[in-house]
């Protein structure tokens, strides 16, 4: 048998139940569930150095456990001596066991390193079931090196739903762990 990750194993035995019993769906279909997670990290100083964004990928790709890709600028603007075709970051998009490892990580590890955290904020939602986290510093994740690290950045985490409504997404984002600030339990 092949391994299975955690948060998956819960989703299936707990989470659907409670998500069904909840909201009422006519079919266990209808339960929504996480899809994929995307994380992106913009590197500004790229235009001056190249390096920083070959640090971007190897950051995001030892962090997420899958190798990341480097983003292009679409246009060129002048202004922020920015070249069309110009490496200007990082992406990478997780699903099946690499996306409920990395939650897990998120959740359990990441997360409550953050200096003076009181709960991610819960209005960051889009209105079609999808939420978007900010995190300020990537120091936060134990598999980056602290020694290591040139420039201290940020990165965005988006997580991707089936869910049709808000209520529907945070309420199975609550249940996969993701500590919000205005929890009503």
């Amino acid at each position: 048998m092949s391994y299975i990750p955690r948060l998956k194993t819960k989703y299936r035995e707990e989470i659907v139940a409670k998500l069904n019993e909840q909201f009422g769906y006519k079919t266990v279909m209808q339960v929504p569930r996480l899809v994929k997670i995307c994380v992106n990290q913009g590197v500004g100083s790229a235009t001056q150095d190249k390096k920083q964004v070959d640090n971007a990928v190897n950051e995001i790709s030892t962090i997420t456990g899958q190798k990341a890709v480097s983003t292009i600028a679409s246009k060129s603007i002048s202004n922020f001596k920015l070249r069309e075709f110009m490496p200007i970051g990082a992406r990478v998009t997780l699903r099946d066991r690499q996306m409920y490892e990395f939650l897990d990580r998120l959740v359990t590890v990441a997360l409550p390193r953050v200096r003076d955290f009181k709960g991610i904020n819960d209005k960051s939602f889009d209105g079609r079931g999808n939420y978007s986290l900010g995190i300020k510093e990537q120091i936060i994740f134990p598999e980056i090196d602290i020694d290591k690290v040139s420039k201290i950045s940020g990165m965005d985490i988006t997580f991707v739903t089936t869910a049709k409504t808000d209520a529907e997404a945070i309420a199975l984002l609550k249940e996969l762990g993701l500590p919000f600030k205005n929890q009503k339990n």
